[in-house]
């Protein structure tokens, strides 16, 4: 709950109360003794007020800076799941285009379709953006990217899909939602930087906690973005066990990954 002015209020009630309390009983004994008098008394009370009143007015704006910057980090997740749910619905069509092609890999298409699966099965809510809730849907997606890029690297060898508009464009399209994903990341990272760096500042840290805004996780370079599939194109005799030799295509070494 915001920290309210009433608090300070009812806090200065309280003191006044006290110090007319001491003026009452004020007796022989605090009559002799000018180490306590009632001006010293109240200079003191009043210096107390104010820590008091400064203490709860920081505890105000940082509850409001912590509600804005929260509020960004949602915003910029929201943008991350729109960009990857994009990817998701561009894959079915991807798929069906690709079987059209005479001996495509089946497996690559079956790894595809289940890394889609998981990765849909996946959902965070934006309240609860832990680092290991985040971990695990990075790691789903990741295993879709990976996916993709073999699929998109074993479509190179086939002639057929290569002059396929409708390929094309599908492949232009994930390639630019790719684009757009790690843009929304980068945005979603920077927005969780400033949050946990302004939460764990002091005073901010006293009362994060409190109010309810824990530190949130953050998306990490995969270890697996920087290495291209392998695909190994042979002879259509020298092939090994579970390789496929694309109609027309001759021999090529590993192709690169998608972009």
């Amino acid at each position: 709950m915001q920290p309210s002015y009433s608090t300070a209020r009812g806090c200065l009630r309280i003191l006044r109360q006290l110090a007319l309390g001491l003026t009452q009983v004020r007796g022989a004994k605090l009559a002799h003794n000018h180490l306590i008098s009632f001006p010293w008394l109240m200079k003191r009370l009043l210096l107390y007020f104010a820590a008091l009143l400064t203490l709860l007015s920081q505890s105000s704006c940082g509850y409001n800076g912590m509600v804005q910057r929260d509020q960004a980090v949602k915003t910029q997740w929201a943008n991350v799941q729109s960009a990857y749910q994009r990817r998701s619905d561009l894959i079915p069509n991807l798929v069906n285009t690709v079987k059209g092609a005479a001996n495509f890999e089946k497996s690559t298409l079956e790894g595809v379709v289940e890394a889609r699966a998981k990765a849909t099965s996946v959902n965070i809510s934006a309240d609860n953006l832990t680092p290991e809730n985040l971990q695990k849907f990075q790691q789903a997606q990741g295993q879709l990217s990976q996916g993709l890029g073999r699929l998109l690297a074993v479509a190179e060898n086939y002639p057929q899909l290569r002059a396929n508009e409708n390929f094309q464009e599908l492949q232009a399209q994930i390639e630019g939602t790719e684009n757009r994903i790690n843009v929304a990341r980068n945005d979603f990272n920077q927005s969780v930087n400033d949050y946990n760096t302004f939460t764990r500042s002091f005073p901010n840290n006293l009362f994060a906690g409190m109010f309810g805004f824990p530190p949130k996780g953050y998306f990490e370079a995969d270890p697996n973005a920087q290495k291209a599939p392998t695909v190994d194109f042979g002879d259509a005799n020298s092939a090994p066990s579970g390789t496929t030799t694309a109609p027309g295509a001759t021999s090529s070494p590993s192709m690169p990954g998608a972009k």
